[in-house]
């Protein structure tokens, strides 16, 4: 008889829930060192929490869910997880899924948000369970052995520098993203952002490069970035490519990304990907003329809680 549990995560469960959540999907780059660091730590407001499914005394799966913060909107939380394709089909997601439920209905939220591969089956299981199918996103790829596209000219006054160059004092990295992702295609205004939130959050993530993440500079302004997180092998993610209002229309964020990802094949990472809204156009172009090719899609699901 198989026992199933679900209990909150330990930092010895990383390495489980992170090949859980890969599984089956080569285009996710999160490493077992983010999930242990993404539940040490505390984000005044989010509650984030992870609970995770044992079968028979094995990991094989997890849910991450938290109230979103950095908008004056409230009552809006997100959970997303993943279980081994193995293991599937045994109510294991079902029971993580409630767990998140509760866990945020107790801290005021009223609406629930999922990210769900966009395949039939996990359509159908978020639709079974009062979920509501939105918006779309599509993964893509490129092999960094295959050539990259001829940087352009810098334009006159134009600098690219890692971020690295900002470690000491990140606010102006900062204030790029706070402008940038109020125009972001989603269905909360993310119009809160907060420095102390992005500093210990965003910047400090574990899988960051940054030297890999490449900022462009206008007259010694910071107007654009291209942000990475790699998994310290190989494979190398594109977490967040930005550019303050007042520059967009020169290709500051092409050649922030092209550089970074010229770089990152010199550092001997062999595999890229990166992910966009359907109906982010400019990006889903920048891309295109960078070589990617699209390897996956998900679909935003909503459902409305505690009523």
């Amino acid at each position: 008889m198989t026992t199933l549990t679900i209990r909150d995560f330990r930092p010895e469960d990383a390495g489980a829930v992170a090949a859980a959540h890969r599984a089956g999907r080569e285009h996710l780059v999160q490493t077992a060192e983010a999930f242990a660091w993404l539940n040490a730590r505390q984000t005044k407001g989010e509650f984030y929490r992870t609970f995770v499914a044992e079968l028979d005394g094995r990991v094989v799966g997890s849910v991450r869910c938290g109230v979103v913060t950095g908008t004056t909107t409230t009552g809006i939380g997100h959970a997303n997880g993943s279980i081994l394709p193995e293991y599937r089909r045994r109510g294991a997601f079902t029971a993580l899924l409630a767990a998140a439920e509760r866990h945020l209905v107790e801290h005021g939220v009223t609406e629930l948000h999922s990210w769900v591969d966009d395949e039939p089956g996990p359509r159908a299981f978020a639709e079974a369970r009062g979920f509501t199918a939105g918006r779309l996103a599509h993964f893509a790829g490129r092999d960094l052995a295959l050539p990259l596209p001829e940087a352009p000219a810098l334009p006159a006054g134009v600098e690219l520098r890692p971020a690295s160059d900002w470690a000491a004092d990140p606010y102006p990295v900062f204030l790029i993203e706070a402008d940038a992702i109020r125009d972001e295609p989603g269905e909360v205004e993310m119009d809160a952002a907060d420095y102390e939130e992005w500093r210990d959050g965003v910047s400090a993530h574990p899988d960051l490069d940054h030297e890999l993440t490449i900022v462009a500079v206008v007259d010694g302004e910071p107007a654009a970035f291209s942000a990475v997180h790699t998994d310290g092998a190989d494979r190398y993610w594109s977490a967040f490519t930005a550019c303050r209002r007042e520059f967009r229309g020169r290709g500051l964020s092409k050649l922030a990304k092209l550089e970074s990802l010229r770089l990152a094949r010199a550092a001997g990472l062999r595999h890229a990907y990166t992910s966009n809204d359907a109906t982010n156009a400019p990006m889903l172009a920048i891309n295109a003329w960078l070589g990617y090719e699209r390897c996956a899609s998900e679909r935003k699901f909503t459902k409305r809680l505690g009523g």
